[in-house]
């Protein structure tokens, strides 16, 4: 792509870069989404505003992708738009980082194919059967721990607790470890908020945030490369397809990958979809009347309703056309998955929160293709469970007062929301 090509793109009206956009309330953001998908579903933006870099990425602009169907087709043509020439959140991070911090999140095939075939190896029936029943008892005690409260702060006391509790046990964290362990996955995801930090202090703070990690992940590999045990560590050093086996380097960016992504979305889906039961009464009426019969399908309204990641991007490798629009090898194309989730063209009655709804099209998980979220099955149970066991033991909590927004272009995130119930 030549720079007067670039240059001379004119950036959209429909502005969805600025810091003021991502501060609106998702709500007044999807007013904006909405124009887009009918207007310009492929528009050329500004670049994106960088609570890392306290301003722009430093990028000419990037292609919004704010349709499923467009979505799919970026998500699914990845010879076509890459992972890894750059990453896939706004800024382009070292790629020494980016080893560090995303495993196959950021490779792009054969590397993707073969690193994610070892690590999918690991996930047999029995091992998954053992993650369910670890999950299910976590939840049942995170619940109990606040049963006899009658209110709490719910992200810090049940939705952020169960996800890093389900990682760190499945890798074997020891328990002495694993609140250092939980914050620095926090501050994996937190530098994104523009009111917790921003520049050099935020870089800081991430970089500091995979140390933490990789050391913690480090002494769980050498102990059970000497004595192994019954975790997903030990799997993953033992794990061998083809004659291929992972590295001590790839184990740990696996690790911190879980504790990012296999965090946030189920922690932020806990809490949105608190939120919606308690706004939707008859909604949760409609579940608990058969909750085993139903949580399948409430599950995937859960993740598309929350849209807790709401954007990836990709970098053409070549010149393609997508929905009419030329993009050129070198443009950053950002997939807004929150838009595609309320895209009118494949969903009936998009801003409606219906737990019935089937087929439910979303792209929460992806848009299909080599990428699509390999802990999704994690992130099911995880829901599954604690929305059984809180409506087991305390069947009349609702979520109390206004959430707090986390401030990001990266997850629909909220810090804090209050709970209320009958105490047990």
């Amino acid at each position: 792509m030549t720079g007067s090509l670039t240059a001379s793109r004119p950036f959209s009206a429909l502005d969805v870069s600025s810091r003021e956009f991502w501060r609106l309330d998702p709500v007044e953001r999807e007013k904006t989404f909405g124009r887009l998908r009918a207007e310009e579903p492929v528009s050329w933006q500004r670049p994106l505003y960088s609570p890392l870099m306290d301003g722009d990425d430093g990028s000419p602009g990037y292609w919004a992708v704010v349709r499923a169907e467009d979505i799919a087709t970026v998500s699914r043509r990845a010879e076509i738009f890459s992972s890894s020439a750059g990453g896939v959140l706004a800024e382009d991070f070292p790629e020494e980082v980016l080893e560090m911090a995303s495993s196959i999140l950021t490779m792009d095939d054969p590397r993707h194919r073969d690193v994610r075939k070892l690590v999918s190896s690991v996930f047999t029936p029995k091992r998954v059967k053992l993650i369910e029943q670890q999950i299910a008892r976590q939840a049942r005690e995170i619940v109990g721990a606040i049963r006899d409260r009658g209110e709490a702060e719910f992200v810090s006391s049940v939705s952020a607790r169960l996800p890093m509790w389900t990682i760190s046990e499945m890798i074997g964290i020891p328990p002495e470890r694993r609140e250092e362990v939980a914050d620095a996955a926090e501050s994996m995801v937190a530098w994104g908020d523009d009111g917790d930090g921003v520049g050099g202090d935020a870089a800081a703070k991430m970089l500091n945030a995979i140390v933490v990690l990789h050391g913690a992940c480090q002494d769980v590999i050498d102990a059970r490369r000497e004595q192994p045990e019954n975790d997903l560590i030990s799997a993953l050093a033992a794990a061998e397809v083809d004659g291929e086996r992972l590295t001590d380097d790839e184990i740990r960016s696996f690790f911190v990958l879980l504790c990012v992504a296999g965090n946030d979305t189920t922690k932020q889906t806990t809490t949105h979809t608190l939120r919606a039961l308690t706004d939707h009464p008859e909604q949760r009426e409609w579940l608990f009347a058969d909750y085993e019969a139903r949580i399948g399908t409430a599950v995937e309204e859960f993740v598309r309703w929350a849209s807790p990641v709401m954007s990836f991007r990709r970098t053409a490798l070549e010149r393609f056309e997508l929905n009419g629009v030329v993009i050129e090898p070198g443009d950053k194309v950002t997939m807004f998955y929150s838009s595609g989730n309320r895209d009118e063209a494949v969903l009936d009655r998009p801003d409606e929160f219906d737990l019935s709804r089937t087929p439910n099209p979303h792209v929460a998980f992806g848009g299909g293709g080599p990428h699509f979220c390999l802990g999704s099955h994690l992130a099911k149970m995880q829901l599954r469970w604690i929305f059984h066991e809180l409506y087991t033991q305390l069947p009349d909590i609702r979520a109390v007062g206004e959430p707090e927004r986390l401030v990001s272009t990266f997850i629909n995130g909220v810090r804090r929301q209050r709970c209320a119930f009958t105490p047990a």
